[in-house]
């Protein structure tokens, strides 16, 4: 089984891949993970993809489908689930190219639909503890003692660039811009499917379900 979660930055792709992943046996392909790996890393490539991250900009395609070819080689015959690719309609081509000459299809692509305002109010105040990874937020999560981690104590913590405000709202506006085209590609594939992204964590999980295991 091969798939595709869909969504606008902070829908809760990453959240529900791995949840599919662990229940599905699947290995989740997060392009997010993929980037942010190769930035930590110091390549000339991992600085050139930083560069655009932190503008708010996409990745260029060459590179995204180099990454995610590279691993789907390693999967040893298991399924995957893509979260954060393809977001632009060359790259869909350029995925399903990808997958037949090696073949491999995509059984379904599933679209986690959101508010907007809502979701970059989400977004724009999350922080984590730069000691443990204790993820917060200045509204919704805060520490129980103000600069204070809740878990290892620690007084440092940080942003990720790509969650400031005025960076969440570029990030949006390429998504209306170059993602959302490619759901009438999937659409007429017969392969697209809609969930709400903005209910319950659990919720969303069991939509997704029935979509898998549905016609």
């Amino acid at each position: 089984m091969n798939l595709i979660l869909l969504g606008p930055p902070g829908a809760g792709k990453g959240t529900q891949a791995k949840r599919l992943a662990e229940k599905y046996g699947l290995v989740q392909l997060s392009t997010g993970d993929m980037l942010r790996a190769e930035c930590k890393s110091g390549s000339e490539l991992g600085c050139k993809a930083q560069a655009i991250m932190d503008q708010g900009h996409l990745v260029p395609d060459d590179i995204m489908i180099d990454l995610i070819a590279a691993r789907i080689d390693h999967l040893a015959g298991h399924g995957f689930i893509l979260d954060g690719f393809p977001r632009t309609v060359p790259q869909a081509v350029a995925l399903d190219d990808m997958l037949a000459k090696k073949g491999l299809k995509l059984d379904r692509v599933i679209e986690l639909t959101v508010d907007e305002a809502a979701l970059i109010d989400r977004l724009a105040g999350r922080f984590t503890c730069a000691k443990c990874g204790t993820s917060y937020h200045d509204r919704y999560h805060r520490t129980k003692v103000a600069g204070v981690c809740d878990v290892c104590g620690s007084h440092d913590f940080i942003r990720r660039a790509d969650d400031k405000p005025e960076t969440v709202k570029a990030r949006f506006a390429a998504y209306r811009q170059q993602t959302a085209p490619i759901l009438p590609y999937y659409k007429t594939k017969g392969i697209l499917r809609q969930v709400d992204g903005m209910v319950d964590i659990d919720d969303v999980r069991g939509a997704i379900e029935k979509v898998i295991s549905g016609p």
